[in-house]
């Protein structure tokens, strides 16, 4: 792409526990929202975009009246690798393309967050995230690394949330090396995730050596405990809702005094004490100086319906201005 979607954007790095522009090695705190919807949106007559009803005017809303430095976008292994319904892969790859470009000539970085496998495979009821990557995940950042090798403002998010099988998951899990483990075996704790997050990161850095990497925890990248790797160049990311608790210090918060963390998700309902719950991290992650995407401008928890913030979202819109 020889740097045509990054409109000049910087690139970024880390230096300690911060990430960095590598052209004035100047310290940046990243915060913006989820805009979820490619993960799972099949294409309409018009193309993938347009499916997840994902426009320019929208991106523009999210950069220029949210004040938003980043957008985290979930997005699909299989439509990467595949398409769907008649449209190829290569088409998707475009409509994600297109959101790289309005959201840098706003001055907003895109944070590829590998989602969802497919579409169609449930791991427990209903749950399309599945607990561990598969060998496609491999080829899947190689393709995207290469494809964006030249563009700064594109940084990747290796698995969106590794996770102990749920009761109900027939699948057993995957190792990095292609077999998996016992039928039986249900934990993901750092033993089985690590191991996977060195080979995607590998995967990425084959083709894009500067790429900055965010890793997630897990109990759905909650959890850090375990965390660093001997890996340069990586942000750890946490994913922060009301039902894991307050243990926000030993879980991340520690962890954010040595090395980059940033929070790849949170989120809650309007009622009074999920409200006081995000009152209270978002002055935490401020505090520590840790950045954020918020959950979810488009999906619940909403940030906003028709573009009218939710009690959740005034929260997110008022740290948001004060950055």
């Amino acid at each position: 792409m020889n740097g045509q979607l990054s409109n000049g954007l910087p690139g970024l790095g880390t230096s300690e526990n911060r990430i960095i522009k590598l052209n004035t090695r100047e310290p940046v705190i990243l915060r913006g929202v989820n805009r979820s919807g490619l993960e799972y949106a099949g294409p309409d007559e018009q193309g993938f975009l347009s499916g997840a009803s994902l426009s320019r005017s929208e991106i523009e809303f999210i950069v220029r009246d949210w004040q938003c430095n980043i957008i985290r976008l979930p997005f699909n292994q299989d439509f990467v690798l595949r398409g769907r319904l008649g449209r190829s892969g290569e088409e998707y790859q475009q409509a994600i393309d297109q959101v790289i470009y309005w959201a840098s000539a706003l001055g907003a970085y895109t944070l590829l967050d590998l989602q969802w496998l497919d579409a169609d495979r449930t791991y427990g009821n209903r749950n399309f995230v599945a607990p561990l990557p598969n060998l496609e995940s491999i080829e899947l950042w190689t393709t995207l690394a290469g494809r964006y090798a030249s563009e700064p403002a594109v940084l990747y998010d290796l698995f969106n949330e590794p996770h102990d099988r749920l009761a109900d998951d027939l699948y057993p899990l995957n190792k990095e090396d292609g077999t998996t483990y016992p039928p039986g075996q249900g934990r993901v704790t750092m033993k089985e995730w690590q191991p996977w997050a060195r080979k995607l990161t590998q995967a990425i850095r084959s083709e894009n050596p500067d790429a900055l990497v965010f890793i997630g925890g897990t109990n759905w990248a909650y959890d850090l405990r375990g965390m660093p790797m001997d890996l340069e160049n990586v942000v750890y990311s946490t994913h922060v809702y009301p039902n894991k608790g307050n243990d926000w210090p030993n879980v991340f918060g520690n962890l954010s005094k040595t090395v980059p963390v940033f929070a790849g998700e949170f989120g809650g309902s309007d009622t009074r004490g999920d409200l006081d719950f995000i009152q209270r991290l978002v002055q935490y992650l401020g505090e520590l100086e840790i950045g954020w995407t918020a959950w979810s401008w488009s999906d619940s928890p909403f940030i906003v319906t028709r573009y009218i913030p939710t009690a959740f979202g005034d929260v997110v819109r008022q740290a948001l201005s004060k950055a």
